[in-house]
C-alpha cells in the first residue's frame, strides 16, 4: 500500500489491524496482513521523485506483487464534488518532456502509443465489480500543488478530470518493473478550491478511500 503523506497514513494506521513498524536506514514502512493477504505500506512524503522511490523500495526490498496507492485528489472539472471517489484508469505526467529532441508528444514515454500511463486493467476490473457506481479517472501528476484556476484548465485540456502528486511516478516504476498498480482516489479539494480545502477535508476522504482498499483486498487472493 502507497500513501503520500501522514494524515492519509493515519486511516491505514488507526485501522483495527495489528500493524508492525520497520525501518531501512532512513525508510519507514509497515508490515501487516490483511484478509490473509501479507501487506506493507509506506508514506514516501509529496513529488514524483519520492514516489518513485518509495514505490521502487516496496518492489525490491519488500517483493511486492501489487502496488495499490490510496488518498486525496485535486478536481480539474467542475462538476467534481468533495468525497467523489475514483479509481485510476490512466495518468499523465504533467512535467515530463522531451519532445524537443524525440519523435513523441510532450507528456509522453517513448513506449505509449499516447501520453497516457495505464494502470492495471483486471485490478480496474474488479474494482468496479464490488463498487459499480465508481468513477474512472485520468489523473495528472505534477511536483506542484495545484491550485490556481489556469493551471487546472491546463491539466484539464490534457483530458485529466482529477490530479495529484504521485500516481503518475508509480505506475511508471510498477510498468518497468511488470508489477500490476491500482490507485484509489478521493477528492478532498473542489476545481474552486484551493490549499484550504484540502486541508479540511483530507482525512475524511482518505477515510473514504482506504475503506474500498479494505473492500478489494477481501478479493485479492
Amino acid at each position: 500500500i502507497f500513501i503520500a503523506i501522514e494524515r492519509e497514513l493515519k486511516s491505514f494506521l488507526e485501522s483495527d489491524y495489528i500493524i508492525e513498524e520497520c525501518t531501512e536506514g532512513k525508510v519507514r514502512y509497515f508490515k501487516t496482513v490483511i484478509h490473509q493477504n501479507e501487506v506493507y505500506a509506506i508514506k514516501s512524503g509529496y513529488g514524483l521523485i519520492d514516489a518513485a522511490s518509495a514505490t521502487m523500495f516496496l518492489i525490491a526490498k519488500c517483493h511486492v506483487e501489487t502496488v495499490i496507492n490510496f488518498g486525496v485528489t485535486g478536481a480539474l472539472d467542475r462538476s467534481l464534488k468533495v468525497s467523489d471517489l475514483f479509481v485510476v484508469e490512466k495518468c499523465v505526467n504533467y512535467d515530463y518532456d522531451v519532445s524537443p529532441i524525440d519523435p513523441v508528444k510532450r507528456c509522453q514515454y517513448e513506449e505509449f502509443d499516447d501520453i497516457y500511463i495505464p494502470l492495471d486493467s483486471s485490478l480496474i476490473r474488479l474494482v468496479r465489480e464490488i463498487k459499480p457506481d465508481i468513477k474512472l479517472a485520468t489523473d495528472c501528476s505534477g511536483d506542484c500543488f495545484v491550485e490556481k484556476t489556469e493551471d487546472k484548465l491546463l491539466r484539464n485540456q490534457l483530458g485529466c478530470n482529477i490530479c495529484d502528486m504521485e500516481i503518475a511516478a508509480i505506475s511508471r516504476v510498477c510498468y518497468l518493473n511488470e508489477v500490476k498498480c491500482l490507485s484509489i482516489k478521493c477528492i478532498s479539494d473542489t476545481f474552486d478550491g484551493d490549499g484550504g480545502d484540502f486541508n479540511a477535508n483530507v482525512r475524511a476522504s482518505s477515510d473514504k478511500a482506504f475503506h474500498l482498499i479494505k473492500e478489494i483486498l477481501n478479493r485479492i487472493q
